[in-house]
């Protein structure tokens, strides 16, 4: 019988996993996701109800913008928002409690999502689980509240400010609630997503399949896409495009950096775990 090789007991072993999701079966991982989506859709309804407790506050938050760019456009009555149907209202403030109830679970949900893929990560890749969580709320809301704070006075004052003649016709701004939730929810969403763009990035560069100098190469044809994406999620006005692109591009060169700190640098051998 032939001899095993002996190991060298001066070479370090290669990292290995933990290992807690490689004995599992399929169904052990399927039972193990609806776990995990269970919570995370608990934690959205306790979110939601929480929210729904708080509607009026969040109303008066959510509508601040509209509210400013309406006395600075010198209209002679108050900022109001109008509703069509008997439910609307109703609708509009289910709307608000589930977007707010969304961004209070957001911790919870991508905390279960790092854990649903942590059993398959090495150790040292496990550490990034806390910073992923931290940064990624902090991010997106801070997207969001660049987008509520300075780009949606800009962009309703805007379109508010249009004019209200034309000739001889009187052109007023009626707008509803739904509209209103649905233009905000739409522009949110957008702003905090954008914001995402670094720690996208990081673990990109990290496993090795983005580098720096990839990025600076792809810069030229970012600023194209960045103003096409900009052009279709933001209104049809060129200072609502341009809120959403500027931000977007420094971000890119945000990750231009992140890359260049924390990504495998071209040309340097691969980890001996990916080996």
């Amino acid at each position: 019988m032939s001899k095993l090789p002996e190991q060298d007991p001066t070479k370090p072993m290669p990292e290995q996993s933990q290992g807690e999701g490689e004995g599992m079966t399929l169904w052990e991982h399927l039972e193990e996701l609806r776990s995990r989506l269970i919570k995370m859709i608990l934690a959205f309804v306790v979110g939601g109800i929480t929210a729904w407790t708080q509607k009026d506050r969040l109303i008066i938050v959510i509508t601040q913008p509209f509210i400013q760019a309406w006395k600075e456009g010198g209209h002679d009555t108050g900022a109001k928002l109008t509703y069509l149907a008997p439910a609307a209202r109703f609708i509009a403030e289910i709307r608000i409690a589930m977007i707010a109830g969304l961004i209070f679970a957001l911790p919870i949900m991508l905390w279960q999502i790092w854990s649903f893929i942590a059993p398959g990560l090495y150790s040292k890749e496990k550490r990034y689980a806390a910073p992923f969580v931290v940064a990624s709320c902090g991010l997106f809301a801070g997207g969001c509240y660049f987008g509520w704070k300075f780009a949606f006075p800009l962009a309703f004052k805007f379109l508010l400010g249009m004019g209200d003649k034309v000739g001889e016709l009187t052109v007023e701004a009626n707008i509803t609630i739904n509209d209103y939730l649905e233009f905000v929810s739409r522009m949110l969403i957008a702003f905090g997503v954008a914001a995402e763009l670094p720690v996208l990035v990081f673990f990109l560069s990290v496993a090795g399949l983005i580098t720096y100098k990839h990025m600076l190469k792809f810069f030229r044809y970012f600023l194209v896409l960045d103003f096409i994406i900009a052009a279709v999620i933001t209104p049809p006005d060129m200072m609502s495009q341009l809120l959403l692109a500027i931000p977007l591009a420094l971000l890119y060169g945000v990750s231009i950096i992140v890359a260049w700190i924390f990504g495998r640098k071209p040309g340097a051998e691969p980890p001996a775990e990916a080996a």
